[in-house]
């Protein structure tokens, strides 16, 4: 009988571990590989949601659809390039991601594109990290209707209105962080949204650095600006049916409401062209009249530009203070303290 019982457990202890070794299994996450000339639009068509998708090197020529939950898409040594065809609903875009939650891209370069180089729409939660954007036709990286994106450690370049783009989302709860946007535009566009933060990013040699628009349809601010360098945005952009020419600007907040810039170091931001405003920092009312409210500006470093601050005077309850700065249109708003005139040769105004 101790026998047949010793039987009996030691069947039951094999059944329990089948089971759990099992349900281990399955709890891992799906992983999939496209190798070189393969599609990533069949490998996500086939994955599970929460499933990792990576791609491996070369040249991959199409645009890739995500409307699964969770998904991540990594790269090794890969470029997106546009296909010579274009079929899908997202128009020339190199990722879509429509309707999805927690998906992730990581690791590519895409290139070219006639609109978006990396598209959210309807997204929720989704992260677009370390990836590179080269002359795409509208922005570089986007996220439109969507809330809790994520875009970090990218680099932007090239695209015709903006490398990153934040619109339409009035609880966007993005952010921006640690991004290199450079000869676009626009680095940073934030418009029609509502929450978020740009935060340690190279924004450089644009037409202008960061722009927060309202009134285009909507209300756009609530961000932070912080720890961002932001310079040399000297590039000219001709007047077009939606703005004016533009050259000269580090950070500009046309109508925005409650945006905090802090803490960053603005240099060198000087128009080469005609130009509606310049100045390391701007703040004026939006194209449609709407005045700046609520905004504050201070412990940046805001030096050679020209002006270093400039504020067209409309609006309530903007603040200016203990900004290491020269020159202000209107005069005054450079309040030096007696270390930062020692740092700085002196003069205020």
């Amino acid at each position: 009988m101790r026998s047949l019982f010793r039987s009996l457990t030691a069947c039951l202890l094999a059944a329990a571990l089948v089971v759990l070794v099992a349900g281990a299994a399955s709890a891992q996450p799906e992983q999939l590989i496209v190798r070189p000339g393969e599609s990533i639009q069949a490998a996500i068509n086939a994955a599970s949601p929460g499933a990792t998708i990576t791609v491996l090197g070369g040249v991959h020529h199409e645009t890739v659809v995500i409307s699964k939950d969770g998904l991540t898409v990594r790269g090794v040594n890969i470029s997106l390039e546009p296909p010579l065809t274009p079929t899908s609903p997202c128009g020339q875009t190199g990722f879509c991601v429509s309707g999805a939650a927690n998906s992730t891209i990581t690791g590519f370069t895409v290139r070219n594109f006639g609109e978006f180089g990396i598209e959210a729409t309807d997204a929720q939660n989704a992260k677009f990290i370390s990836n590179s954007t080269f002359n795409n036709g509208e922005y570089g990286i986007a996220a439109f209707s969507s809330t809790g994106t994520q875009i970090i450690s990218n680099v932007t370049s090239g695209s015709e209105e903006a490398g990153i783009y934040v619109g339409d989302s009035p609880q966007a709860n993005a952010a921006v962080v640690n991004n290199d946007t450079y000869g676009n535009s626009l680095g940073v566009f934030v418009r029609n949204a509502l929450h978020g933060q740009i935060t340690s990013n190279a924004v450089h040699n644009n037409c202008m650095g960061i722009l927060v628009l309202a009134d285009a349809p909507g209300p756009a601010g609530a961000f932070n600006l912080a720890g961002n360098l932001v310079q040399m945005n000297t590039r000219a952009c001709p007047a077009s049916e939606e703005a004016p020419a533009i050259s000269g600007v580090g950070i500009g907040l046309l109508g925005a409401n409650s945006v905090a810039i802090q803490g960053n170091q603005i240099f060198n931001n000087i128009p080469s062209g005609p130009t509606a405003y310049s100045g390391g920092v701007v703040v004026v009312s939006g194209f449609g009249g709407t005045p700046p409210t609520g905004n504050t500006v201070s412990g940046n470093i805001i030096l050679n530009n020209g002006p270093d601050i400039f504020w067209d005077q409309t609006g309530l309850g903007n603040r200016f203070a203990g900004n290491a700065c020269r020159t202000s249109t209107p005069v005054g708003l450079c309040r030096v303290l007696p270390l930062q005139s020692r740092l700085m040769g002196g003069g205020a105004g």
